[in-house]
């Protein structure tokens, strides 16, 4: 059973085979009924360090890597 695939842009590359995404959702309000953006950041495995900030990046869940780390990247969508 595979599981979630999330896309998002990378917003930090400073850690060795870690990076941080950022992945947008827009959800609407229960109340006032406006659609609002939330932002989810993640730190994913990235075992080559190909990523950059502003990269646009597909990842899927894992195994635990450490306290912090449940993704992996699957691929590079796009180039920063």
């Amino acid at each position: 059973m595979a599981g979630k695939i999330y896309t998002g842009e990378v917003v930090s590359d400073k850690m060795d085979k870690t990076v941080v995404i950022a992945v947008t959702r827009h959800v609407q309000h229960p109340v006032f009924k406006k659609v609002v953006k939330k932002v989810a950041r993640f730190k994913v495995h990235d075992e080559e360090n190909k990523c950059k900030v502003g990269d646009i990046v597909s990842v899927t869940e894992t195994r635990p890597r450490s306290k912090d780390k449940r993704l992996t990247v699957l691929s590079i969508l796009g180039k920063a």
